[in-house]
């Protein structure tokens, strides 16, 4: 086994590997950028290798830097964890002339596979099914419209080297293509460093599901079930489960055979994920194998019970498999949220900055849930504009699909950012989804669900009452500290608390009677149209009873109402609290009946009108201004490129407009909000 490895990557999975590393007894090396030198995988590492600039181009990408920093460490074996170079052949190569062991698959699997457009010729000579397109590298759009058309509409576009929603776009019509395709091409340069295109169909309705395999070098291979990754925006994963609510065992068993006999056609040797594309009717096409460790891995790790990081090095390292596919039994059912630091309410547009807050739920397993956060920032940390916006995966483990999502959502309810925006909202929204929690899902599901982009959700029903009875729960508990400190409650006698009160979230109002007493709070809320009388007991409405340990300070309020386990979070405004629960964020005020009668009658803040100026929606560079002062656009018509963490967002007129004056120009690095341009 070895003694020392070297991870060739960043974030989350670099401190993954290492956790895994720590425990087998390998000691690790980090690689760094300037922009990582306080990263956790560095803190994490027991030795750590600065390996250049900021941009992966300059650092992570650069194959020398790396054999040089195994080099100076005597690092035996290197993880290249997933992107990056994680299925470049000509890494794994160099590895090899350096004496240095890949743990990841040989380079004839990654040549054979790692690249989509040869993955797919070689698919079709096996005779597995594939999705109809053209396989050849497309050098125009004018030659990619031309493809387009032959296969019909739409069609996605794809970068061979490409993962991750990076070099991808799906079009609908001629012009769509000829964009995407040079959208595509530009993307796939900047993050692989490849610029080839394909096109293929775009199966409507699909679902993406893919199977996990493990191969050794003594000839065998099993499949591990399947990963149901079909929640994505921008053609990007969100939510991964396992299994997936689609399969039946017979599929299953199709689909795994098939991936088995994929991978022994390659001679594969280590952990790999063959993806298919399914229709609702169990149809499936094989799409593409990455041969690497997959983002998702975890909720495969969590039904299985097998740790994938330490079989990919026990592989590499020459050991052969100790499980056998008798040996594989799927338990329980695992779901992932991708937390990204990107603004939901803005088409999903990255956000950058610090950390002020992070405080993720606690891991662990209590009552047959298990609760697990792959990180690799912290608190006081930055997000930064070079890489990809992830910050963490939330991945909940129970005994079915319905408990394991409602641990999910607990979960996200716990999970306390700030300073920045980020996708927890939404993520929380989705989770009380009921096509969600149906299972009747698809790729196109958030474009369909929200065809409008995410808007924060409203309170209203059961969510609107708990946050009413939290709001008045910790109000009861901050002005029990305050007269505690002022001296004004002298008695030795136990006090119970109870008055009137008039709870509002936002612009709603709800009238509650509050009981402290015995360890709990009763809220009894008035009926539509009553108003609650000072006397609790004369309220004729519902009520909850809760229970917490809460403290002022406390960023969470855990506890329980009526029984159940609720978490919301908590944040102190002026005169209030705001508090989010279940993907509903909302300001919360407690007042007296007196208070509310004033507070009613304060006025209203305006809101800036920004109509009349395009503001950049997200920290990032301006890569191209494609109008002039003084000119008339049309609505639909491109204005500016901002390029963040590697996306490239082209940003369009709403209406018809004509440009009054520029405020930005090509280069300049914005802040979110920024103006760029002026309307007259």
């Amino acid at each position: 086994m070895f003694k020392k490895i070297l991870i060739a990557n960043r974030g989350e999975i670099a401190c993954r590997v290492i956790k895994t590393a720590r425990r087998m007894g390998i000691k690790t090396v980090a690689v760094y950028s300037d922009a990582d030198k306080d990263a956790l995988h560095v803190e994490m590492a027991d030795e750590a290798v600065h390996i250049g600039p900021p941009p992966a181009a300059e650092s992570y990408l650069i194959i020398e830097k790396i054999i040089d920093a195994c080099k100076k460490t005597g690092a035996e074996a290197v993880h290249p964890g997933y992107g990056f170079l994680s299925e470049r052949a000509a890494f794994a190569e160099a590895l090899k002339a350096n004496n240095i062991v890949f743990i990841g698959p040989n380079v004839g699997a990654i040549e054979a596979m790692g690249d989509k457009i040869e993955s797919k010729k070689f698919a079709n000579a096996a005779k597995v099914s594939t999705v109809p397109g053209f396989l050849g590298v497309i050098e125009t759009p004018e030659e990619a419209v031309t493809i387009a058309d032959g296969i019909g509409y739409p069609v996605i576009l794809k970068a061979s080297a490409g993962g991750g929603g990076k070099g991808m776009r799906i079009a609908h019509t001629r012009e769509e293509v000829a964009e995407g395709f040079a959208r595509a091409k530009s993307e796939a340069k900047s993050s692989f460093g490849d610029d080839r295109v394909f096109v293929e169909k775009f199966i409507v309705n699909p679902r993406h599901i893919e199977i996990q395999v493990l191969g050794d070098k003594h000839g065998n291979v099993i499949y591990l079930g399947e990963r149901e990754c079909s929640i994505q925006r921008r053609n990007q994963k969100v939510i991964e489960e396992a299994p997936s609510p689609l399969l039946d065992e017979a599929t299953r068993k199709k689909m795994g055979e098939q991936a088995v006999a994929l991978a022994k056609a390659v001679n594969y040797d280590s952990a790999g994920t063959v993806e298919f594309v399914a229709g609702q009717d169990k149809s499936f096409y094989f799409l593409e194998m990455n041969t690497r460790l997959q983002v998702e891995h975890p909720v495969t790790e969590l039904i299985t019970g097998i740790d994938l990081v330490e079989q990919m090095i026990r592989v590499a390292a020459g050991e052969k498999l100790g499980i056998e596919q008798k040996d594989v039994h799927l338990k329980g059912w695992a779901v992932e949220s991708r937390i990204y630091a990107e603004d939901p309410t803005r088409n999903f547009l990255p956000s950058t900055g610090r950390l002020v807050k992070y405080r993720p739920p606690e891991e662990g397993r209590w009552k047959g849930v298990t609760v697990r956060n792959d990180t690799g920032v912290f608190e006081g940390g930055e997000i930064s504009i070079y890489y990809d916006p992830m910050i963490a995966k939330l991945v909940t483990h129970a005994g079915d699909r319905l408990t394991a999502i409602e641990a999910q959502a607990r979960a996200l309810d716990g999970f306390v950012i700030d300073g920045i925006r980020h996708n927890i909202p939404f993520l929380s929204s989705l989770m009380q989804h009921e096509r969600w929690r149906s299972g009747n899902i698809s790729t196109a599901f958030i474009a369909e669900e929200y065809p409008d982009g995410f808007s924060p959700l409203t309170a209203k029903g059961e969510v609107a009452h708990r946050l009413a009875a939290v709001a008045a729960f910790v109000d009861s508990i901050g002005n029990e500290r305050k007269r505690q400190i002022s001296g004004q409650l002298q008695t030795q006698k136990p006090v119970r608390f109870q008055t009137a009160r008039t709870v509002t979230l936002d612009k709603a109002h709800y009238d509650i009677d509050i009981d402290l007493g015995d360890g709990a709070l009763l809220v009894r809320f008035a009926e539509d149209g009553q108003k609650a009388s000072d006397d609790a007991s004369s309220s004729t409405g519902c009520a909850h009873r809760l229970e917490s340990e809460w403290v002022p300070g406390d960023a969470v309020w855990n506890g329980l109402i009526d029984g159940e386990a609720v978490a919301v979070q908590v944040r102190s405004i002026l005169n209030g609290f705001e508090i989010a629960h279940a993907g509903v964020t909302v300001e919360a005020r407690v007042f007296t009946r007196r208070e509310a009668e004033f507070f009613a009658l304060m006025p209203e803040k305006k809101i800036a009108d920004t109509s009349k100026s395009l503001l950049c929606p997200m920290p990032g560079l301006v890569k191209a201004l494609y109008v002039a002062e003084g000119q008339e656009v049309k609505a639909g018509d491109p204005l500016a490129m901002v390029e963040a963490m590697k996306m490239e967002n082209v940003l369009r007129a709403e209406r018809d407009v004509t440009v009054k004056a520029l405020k930005a120009k090509e280069g300049d690095s914005l802040a979110v909000d920024a103006v760029i341009m002026e309307f007259a």
